[in-house]
């Protein structure tokens, strides 16, 4: 039996307040409010097992947002001197033990944790210190590659990133042309492997794709702004991050992507809606 996972467990018998589950572990008790309609004994049931307030092994039919073994992006329920307590989508919730905070958390916050098996406890907990358990080996994909990336944490360079739920990767802020969360999924691009092995990463296909992703923010953010936008070719670049978060380079490379189309009209200092696409 897979302790912090699901496992497939024969309904051995019933009793008033559930059902109790064959493993050879001993037999395991399934609450009843988690019991599906019409299940009989024989039945096999997929049940997530772990241990409830009494330390004891529980099954339950709900999911959790996590199992041992996955990154997530948790919400802090509770905060104590053992630690920070985190729904993770169970009745009990799941501990980041003081020793795995990477700073003070608060009722409310959440944070990227990875969720493991406490060998000397035997108990679900996690930790805010994800990179310990991040892949060693060397990335072994290339750049252009497709990936999956788990927003996990915000610094002032950008957003870091766990790609493919093995290795660290940055989203740069003058490359995200769209909010982000921590704990999104997004599909992202390698730009780059570098020589530390981390890797710098990209929400738009390298190449004109960028440029048209960029385009596509830039008219959304001339149509909200009713038409026209103080920017142009001209334009300081911390003016056009702070009213579009893109780089000059992006912007420029959009704005001609947008004439091009004659979806805008240049000035010297504006710039202005011709034609809806």
């Amino acid at each position: 039996m897979l302790l912090g996972d699901f496992n497939e467990l024969e309904v051995a018998r019933a009793v008033d307040f559930g059902l109790y589950l064959s493993s050879d572990d001993g037999d395991l008790l399934l609450p009843g409010k988690y019991v599906p309609e019409g299940t009989e004994i024989g039945d096999q049931l997929r049940v997530f097992v772990y241990r409830d307030s009494e330390d004891r092994l529980i099954a339950t039919t709900l999911e959790p947002y996590a199992i041992v073994g996955q990154f997530a992006t948790l919400t802090v329920r509770d905060v104590s001197p053992v630690g920070a307590f985190l729904d993770w989508g169970l009745e009990k919730d799941l501990l980041v033990p003081y020793r795995n905070l990477r700073r003070s958390l608060r009722t409310g916050d959440r944070a990227t944790v990875f969720v493991y098996l406490d060998e000397t406890t035997d108990r679900i907990v996690a930790s805010a210190k994800w990179e310990w358990f991040l892949s060693e080996a060397p990335y072994p994909g290339k750049e252009g590659d497709t990936a999956e990336l788990l927003i996990a944490d915000e610094t002032d360079l950008g957003y870091k990133v766990i790609v493919d739920g093995t290795h660290q990767g940055l989203l740069y802020h003058n490359e995200v042309f769209k909010p982000l969360r921590l704990g999104d999924v997004h599909t992202g691009y390698v730009r780059q492997v570098r020589p530390d092995g981390k890797l710098d990463l990209t929400l738009q296909r390298p190449g004109y794709d960028e440029a048209l992703a960029a385009a596509d923010t830039l008219l959304e953010a001339l149509r909200k702004a009713g038409g026209s936008l103080p920017l142009s070719d001209k334009s300081e670049p911390e003016d056009i991050y702070r009213r579009l978060g893109m780089s000059k380079k992006i912007f420029k490379k959009a704005l001609g992507s947008l004439y091009k189309r004659g979806l805008v009209r240049l000035e010297p200092a504006e710039t202005h809606v011709v034609q809806s696409e």
